[in-house]
């Protein structure tokens, strides 16, 4: 109660209404939690965590609603043959109630998002291209997630493209990180990269340097930093934190052991002069983070997707009787000490409010395809653009032959629904 109480309700400079202190929209302050220690634990350490093994995307809170499935994590739930899970597929009743205009939200909440291992509940779903819908049962269990997926290169006119999906910066992603890049290098290795962060909210800094550092490689950070941290005005020269003095952090090289990956390895590199980055309004803190070091060390990023969450902040984690409280105490800046992205990233040809602005695409999310399809619209205008092409019109999308149905999941973005760690920039102690 105390923690809440020291939160401010005022509004955001860039807000268009007054701060609500429930959903926190509009306000200045959005970005402080608190969770239980135990799961802060497990999820940042093995990914581990209650659900189902599927991330969902909500397009709309307020009736009527839509949910349609984002990804899944392989091995779980919603994977199982019985129930077959796939990106696109909508959520129409759970437990009976109307997900698109039922007024019982707690059941929808709680069918959704369950609260721990072995619960069950019914869901009435329409699949992706189906005419009629079906009825599937699962049962929440204790989901390790897979961070890294989608590692493929694909061969083009201009040359071979590599792409993997990203969805978090825990612990397990450095040796899966480490492992993709060594995947894009075998054989001809890649001419271009294109780096899908939709839906990957942060986590650990530490995993966002190594990351920068591969896609750059050490001839373009050589003598440049990663980020620099900035506190408030009263500590200009130390971390207050660690008491130490602060310093430019340079681009990580090696593994630091997080996971099973053994520290100290030299850390594989692709040694690229420029990035593709699918972006949504679910990308944000460390994974802006990576944008902002490579833009600072002029490795060009290319934007393709929709403006970022807007997070240049983040925090060291304070344990307090089986309480952490994460409390928003630095801003990072990079090499050219830009750290102002507090509107997010934006796209060179957005329309109407935008944040920074990158070369790129405007192009929102496609739930008709799948992550990884050189068809799924972000992924195909960054081919586009490899390809000599220019941008699709920044405005929604009809195919001809795509059902009225389906129109909307071709053209949206959406709410994604993550545990408060895994939208944040962490540092350990």
């Amino acid at each position: 109660v105390y923690f809440d109480q020291l939160r401010t309700e005022q509004p955001s400079a860039t807000a268009s209404g007054p701060c609500n202190p429930v959903t926190r929209e509009n306000c200045k302050d959005k970005f402080h939690f608190e969770i239980p220690s135990d799961e802060w634990f497990q999820i940042s350490q093995s990914g581990v965590s209650a659900g189902y093994g599927a991330t969902f995307v909500l397009l709309s809170t307020a009736p009527p609603r839509e949910a349609v499935v984002a990804y899944t994590e392989p091995n779980s739930p919603a994977t199982d043959p019985q129930v077959n899970l796939a990106r696109g597929a909508r959520i129409l009743t759970i437990d009976g109630v109307d997900l698109v205009n039922g007024n019982d939200v707690a059941t929808l909440n709680a069918g959704l998002f369950p609260a721990g291992a072995g619960e069950t509940h019914t869901f009435e779903i329409l699949d992706l291209g189906a005419q009629q819908s079906r009825t599937i049962t699962m049962t929440s269990a204790i989901i390790t997630s897979a961070p890294v997926q989608n590692v493929d290169v694909i061969d083009t006119q201009s040359g071979r493209v590599g792409y993997l999906t990203f969805n978090d910066h825990i612990a397990t992603a450095e040796e899966a990180l480490f492992d993709a890049v060594n995947q894009l290098n075998a054989g001809q290795g890649v001419d271009e990269l294109v780096l899908d962060l939709r839906y990957n909210g942060g986590g650990f800094l530490a995993i966002a340097s190594q990351l920068a550092y591969m896609i750059a490689g050490p001839a373009n950070v050589a003598g440049r930093p990663f980020e620099t941290l900035q506190f408030n005005d009263k500590h200009p020269t130390t971390d207050p934190v660690t008491g130490q003095p602060l310093a430019p952090a340079p681009f990580q090289n090696t593994s630091l052991g997080f996971g099973s990956l053994q520290p100290g390895l030299a850390l594989p590199t692709l040694n690229l002069s420029r990035v593709y980055v699918l972006t949504g309004p679910g990308t944000c803190s460390a994974s802006e983070s990576i944008m902002n070091s490579l833009d600072g060390i002029d490795v060009e990023v290319i934007q393709i997707g929709s403006t970022t969450c807007g997070k240049p902040y983040g925090f060291y984690p304070t344990g307090n009787c089986g309480t952490t409280y994460f409390t928003i105490q630095f801003r990072g800046v990079n090499a050219k000490n830009f750290g102002a992205y507090t509107d997010g990233f934006s796209p060179s040809n957005t329309v109407g409010a935008a944040g920074t602005l990158l070369n790129g695409c405007s192009v929102v999310d496609d739930f008709g395809a799948a992550l990884g399809d050189p068809t799924e619209r972000r992924l195909a205008a960054a081919l586009g653009l490899i390809a000599g092409q220019g941008c699709p019109a920044p405005t929604g999308f009809s195919d001809p032959g795509v059902s009225k149905a389906e129109i909307s999941l071709r053209a949206v973005d959406g709410v994604v629904v993550k545990n408060p760690w895994l939208t944040n920039r962490i540092l350990r102690r």
